[in-house]
């Protein structure tokens, strides 16, 4: 059965001196704070759509790799996963960094490495965010 999420922004004034709110609507977790210069600049306690994009993104990877380990015979115990999201002004997304480390017990690094690679090739935020280069650091924890 196919899910649909939805999200809304509420924008107000020019790009360079106006702000706006994301609503995290389908789950009703919250409503944060948008800006350019959060985006283009320092946080400052508001947040950009390349966090929103790293927060799906690990999410996601993080998802698809404990499915792949499980199906394999080899759940894990743990898995942390970090995705950097860069944003250059003028350029838009210039790259996607995913660092992951996982607790697997009883899995080899030569089939953790494997399952690390088929799911940043086949999570669905993966495979949306494709127009990317995306790079991925896996660490089996031990």
């Amino acid at each position: 059965m196919a899910t649909t999420r939805t999200a809304t922004t509420h924008w107000k004034g020019a790009l360079i001196g106006g702000a706006g709110t994301v609503s995290l609507d389908s789950s009703g977790v919250g409503t944060y704070d948008v800006s350019w210069p959060s985006r283009a600049e320092a946080a400052n306690g508001k947040t950009s759509p390349e966090e929103l994009i790293a927060a799906a993104h690990s999410s996601c990877y993080s998802m698809a790799l404990s499915h792949g380990l499980a199906g394999a015979g080899t759940p894990p115990e743990s898995v942390d996963t970090e995705a950097n999201v860069t944003f250059q002004p003028g350029e838009g997304i210039t790259g996607i960094v995913l660092k992951v480390q996982a607790r697997v017990p009883g899995l080899s690094e030569e089939d953790f490495q494997a399952a690390a690679q088929n799911a940043k090739e086949n999570c669905p935020v993966s495979k949306a965010l494709a127009g990317a280069p995306i790079t991925l650091e896996a660490t089996l924890l031990s």
